[in-house]
């Protein structure tokens, strides 16, 4: 099965901010947990709905687009793949968590909802593996649950040392979202 976004990996770093990932264990700076639940069969995937104190949209909403949310299931990215290697998430781990979103579609329905602003990022952790999206857009962001699950198992296994790598992120075309997958 064709994944719903492009396969194209970029194995050199992209002129953007995310070519590199944040230090372990965070996705911004002062990052504090809004919220924290856990998904899947056996509920061992944790999510978290994080705050990001210095978090901005790429242009500040207007009262009307607040109230938007714009739906971008299917929506494509373009893959990047970090370097150098070493250090990766070990992609069965994150297996683990697309398995769990995918139970999760299917069980408590889709989309996923990803605010803005501060509130712009959901996280999903298990062992090694640690995937988040970042909503830059200026209006919530509905993604749907079975395509991150189709982002995290191609980025997993095509983003490692093989590859000279160690994760990578897909990037939506007008760069308003992305996907990032990484060691935990």
């Amino acid at each position: 099965m064709q994944p719903k976004f492009l396969a194209l990996l970029a194995l050199t770093s992209a002129a953007s901010v995310w070519a590199t990932p944040l230090e372990t264990g965070t996705i911004c700076k002062g990052q504090v947990t809004v919220s924290e639940t856990f998904i899947g069969k056996e509920n061992n995937v944790k999510v978290e709905q994080v705050f990001c104190p210095d978090a901005k949209s790429l242009q500040p909403p207007t009262s009307l687009e607040k109230r938007q949310q714009v739906n971008v299931c299917g929506n494509t990215c373009l893959t990047n793949c970090f370097q150098p290697a070493g250090g990766g998430p070990d992609p069965n781990d994150c297996h683990v968590i697309s398995d769990a979103l995918k139970f999760a579609s299917v069980n408590f329905g889709d989309p996923i909802n990803i605010g803005t602003g501060a509130t712009n990022t959901v996280v999903m952790t298990f062992a090694s593996c640690k995937t988040f999206f970042l909503n830059q857009a200026i209006t919530p962001l509905m993604y749907c649950k079975n395509d991150w699950a189709g982002v995290i198992d191609f980025v997993a296994p095509n983003c490692q040392a093989t590859q000279n790598a160690h994760g990578g992120n897909c990037v939506a075309e007008d760069q308003t979202w992305f996907i990032q997958v990484q060691h935990s």
